[in-house]
């Protein structure tokens, strides 16, 4: 049986009810932490990390899923985890992204639209000699590696 396969319908199940979660990943690494990352369309409580962490773990224990030791963690992803679902840039409208582009350009800008396949960012462009200016640049997301949201401490 796969475990992550498992945990991921354990989570589904258990958030079946509250439309504003979602789950982000499940990893089982060879260490045994097996690690679930939620996030909400308004951000994730510690309350339903808890449930959610009971639900798994109690089904994992009673269907004895797991046969060596495992230290089961439920949180929401950290401000350095990457951006992977369209939801979660959907909460990130109006925030300073970092983006990895596919050709290993490096782009930053404000999330100011999310289509199907695309987001829209607002760039300062500065060619040499004039004033940077604001462009919006729509970006597919399939041209994008790595996404992440970049936090300002002026």
């Amino acid at each position: 049986m796969n475990i992550e396969k498992r945990v991921r319908e354990l989570v589904e199940e258990k958030i079946a009810d509250k439309p504003n979660l979602f789950l982000v990943d499940v990893k089982m690494h060879s260490n045994g932490k097996l690690i679930v990352l939620l996030d909400g369309d308004d951000g994730v409580g510690i309350d339903d990390c808890v449930a959610v962490s009971r639900h798994v773990g109690f089904h994992l224990e009673e269907e004895n899923v797991i046969e060596t030791a495992y230290n089961l963690e439920v949180s929401s992803p950290g401000i350095d985890f990457p951006l992977s679902s369209p939801r979660q840039y959907a909460k990130n409208v109006g925030r300073t992204l970092g983006i990895k582009m596919a050709d290993g350009v490096k782009r930053e800008g404000i999330l100011s639209a999310l289509t199907e396949d695309a987001i829209v960012i607002e760039e300062k462009i500065k060619e040499k000699g004039k004033k940077a200016e604001t462009v919006e640049s729509v970006i597919p997301l399939d041209k994008i590696t790595e996404t992440k949201v970049l936090i300002s401490f002026k």
